[in-house]
């Protein structure tokens, strides 16, 4: 489990996270939700150490990870996957090579072992062919998907997914949609998707957590996300063209 307790952080003059606290339970997909600049991906910083807050804490599995040496933190964060917003995929290097990389870099695996696990997670995202491809002879969707087979080699416990389907078309979206879910079935693996797509949240969420202004502004189930009457909330999914209440 993940516990964010009252964590703010300021840049300078400008708040961007203000006495936030959010717990993300083990097992479940967490969507992070708010307008662009409301503080969503500075929160996801924070989660896998990339940050320190101002105040407050994070808490993995019981580990303040503020509160431990560097050597410690890197071992906290083998239990993450990231799914960065573009992919981030290594211009130099294949997709086999891509999704090798940190089973390469962080374990003693053999070469036999390695070409496996690759196989393995490009299966799981129904990539099997493109090991040989680089990234610019991939369409933006394929680069999400090979991103997504490195961010599960090293089996981890928790995978965040920063804008997983920004400058997607919709079948594409969907499509990445599909995966995630399935991911977090055949993996058991927590998920924080940190995102304004709201068709998206409730394909693949359990819960949400809505960031306006930098605090959060409300949480709970995508049920009561449907039945909310909060006007701040409903004026956010309104203006991603999706209306809460009763389907």
């Amino acid at each position: 489990m993940i516990s964010v307790s009252h964590i703010s952080k300021s840049f300078g003059e400008k708040h961007v996270l203000r006495d936030v606290s959010v717990d993300i339970p083990e097992g479940e997909t967490v969507a992070i939700i708010g307008r662009s600049g409301s503080g969503k991906s500075v929160l996801m910083k924070h989660l896998i150490g990339l940050m320190q807050p101002d105040a407050g804490t994070v808490t993995v599995d019981g580990i303040d990870i503020n509160a431990i040496t560097y050597a410690e933190l890197r071992r906290v964060r083998r239990n993450f996957g990231v799914l960065f917003q573009g992919g981030a995929l290594f211009d130099s290097m294949n997709s086999f090579e891509n999704v090798a990389f940190p089973l390469r870099t962080f374990t003693d695996m053999s070469d036999a072992d390695i070409s496996k696990v690759v196989k393995d997670c490009l299966a799981m995202v129904e990539l099997e062919d493109v090991g040989s491809k680089m990234p610019s002879e991939l369409s933006g969707g394929m680069q999400k998907r090979v991103a997504l087979a490195r961010a599960v080699a090293l089996q981890p416990r928790y995978i965040i997914y920063d804008e997983p389907t920004s400058g997607l078309d919709p079948e594409t979206s969907n499509t990445i949609d599909e995966l995630i879910r399935n991911l977090a079935d055949r993996l058991n693996v927590t998920s924080i998707v940190v995102t304004h797509d709201m068709h998206s949240v409730l394909n693949i969420a359990d819960r949400a957590a809505f960031i306006y202004e930098g605090r959060v502004h409300w949480t709970g189930t995508i049920e009561e996300l449907h039945h909310s009457d909060d006007q701040i909330l409903k004026a956010f999914v309104t203006a991603n063209e999706y209306k809460i209440g009763p389907s």
